[in-house]
């Protein structure tokens, strides 16, 4: 390209920069049409904080502050009727001022709520209200199989290996159970036949209660088109146990550097693949940190994973390296525990029927980015590009229309702005 063409293309993308940076203003507004809210000292701590809420006379605005604190367990929200997901209370409760923290429960919701309605967008509070109505709908109707399968009972669920290993909690103990084919891919055995045959016939059960009630049952993701999520009939909460018992111990010692240690939600659901079931997965990569994939059995033959390296979503089909080359072929009861951008498809499933377990795990990147969204690193930010995110690893262009970084933006003034949160995530 000539000097004058590249100079009309960066002036072409610095234009459409702006004029989508001014399109994201006129979508986003604060109360009042205040132009943002800025780091203040907490009256309580002297440290700083993120101001959220309505101001008005004799009430103070809610606060968060800028940093976690990190040791502070919080409570579980799942028992009470909220419009946004339990999980971003628990994961919002480590950002609030010292003083809350040991507060009663149904004062943080409120104080939380608060400040979380002021941010979220009608259209998640939406999706969440739809998503518990289903679940409820079908939790009220749906009589469980297997009502041992509701709540974690380490000795019937694992084989003593595991179950041992995760008791002993190093590293050393991890790595005598576990096999690294491929970097950062991680294979083990985890579950007793006897557990995965219960989890089977319960799935089935509920595909049978299904089909006789003509019911419109929601599919685990865009690409598959049988299965079921097991969230949706009742093994949430064992579910939840599972990831933070059992998986975030693994992803803490072998994940740490895309937050493994502060896995916080998960997506479990159960997949079908054979003759009238899907056939094969077509390569992607998938919206977890950490992937926990168990073939739960059935006679089978193909249905072979195949990994290529890790990519974002902008590179999911660049060319692999030979090194980032590895095929696993499933076993019953054993697992596969990756990263979730570790691009990877299954191959067809030629004869039989295969049912796998899968979980993807995450960390609650949304608070981060969205509720706490003033105080982002940024690796590279230029000026003609007001609004994109320069990832150093990628090099890709991620458009971004958070309210913190708008309040920069409005004020004319990009910068690097002090006691940033750095997400744990990368390309």
């Amino acid at each position: 390209m000539d000097k004058d063409g590249e100079n009309k293309s960066k002036q072409t993308s610095s234009k459409c920069s702006r004029e989508h940076l001014q399109r994201t203003s006129r979508s986003m507004s604060f109360h009042g049409g205040s132009s943002g809210r800025r780091p203040t000292a907490s009256p309580s701590t002297g440290k700083n904080s993120v101001e959220a809420g309505n101001s008005s006379k004799g009430k103070e605005r809610a606060r968060l502050m800028l940093n976690p604190e990190k040791n502070h367990k919080p409570e579980k929200y799942d028992d009470l009727e909220l419009d946004i997901s339990p999980w971003i209370f628990s994961s919002l409760e480590r950002y609030l001022p010292r003083h809350l923290l040991r507060a009663p429960r149904d004062l943080k919701v409120n104080y939380m709520r608060e400040i979380l309605h002021d941010y979220a967008p009608p259209s998640l509070r939406y999706r969440d209200q739809k998503q518990r109505e289903y679940r409820e709908k079908i939790m009220s109707n749906y009589l469980p199989l297997h009502k041992e399968l509701y709540t974690i009972d380490p000795v019937a669920f694992f084989v003593p290996t595991f179950l041992k290993a995760i008791n002993d909690n190093t590293e050393q103990s991890f790595r005598r159970i576990m096999s690294e084919p491929a970097p950062g891919i991680f294979t083990f055995e985890m579950l007793q036949p006897r557990f995965c045959e219960l989890l089977i016939s319960e799935f089935e059960n509920f595909e049978k209660w299904v089909n006789r009630r003509t019911f419109c049952v929601m599919r685990p993701n865009t690409m598959n088109q049988y299965g079921a999520v097991l969230d949706d009939f009742g093994l949430q909460t064992m579910l939840n146990k599972l990831m933070e018992y059992f998986i975030c111990p693994l992803s803490k010692v072998f994940y740490a550097e895309i937050g493994g240690s502060t896995l916080d939600s998960h997506h479990g659901f159960i997949v079908e693949c054979g003759l009238h079931r899907d056939v094969e997965t077509e390569f992607h990569v998938d919206d977890s940190e950490v992937t926990l994939n168990v073939c739960l059995g059935r006679q089978f033959t193909g249905g072979e994973l195949y990994f290529r390296g890790m990519r974002c979503d902008k590179h999911v089909h660049t060319i692999s390296r030979s090194e980032e080359y590895f095929d696993y072929s499933h076993v019953p009861g054993c697992a596969v525990l990756h990263h979730g951008r570790h691009r990877h498809g299954a191959r067809a499933t030629i004869s039989g029927h295969r049912i796998n377990l899968l979980m993807w795990c995450r960390r609650c990147f949304l608070i981060l980015l969205v509720f706490v969204p003033a105080y982002i690193m940024f690796f590279h930010f230029q000026e003609n590009f007001a609004g994109v995110l320069f990832l150093e690893k990628c090099k890709s262009i991620k458009e971004i229309s958070l309210a913190g970084v708008l309040i920069a933006i409005t004020r004319r003034k990009i910068s690097c702005v002090q006691h940033m949160i750095l997400p744990e995530w990368y390309c």
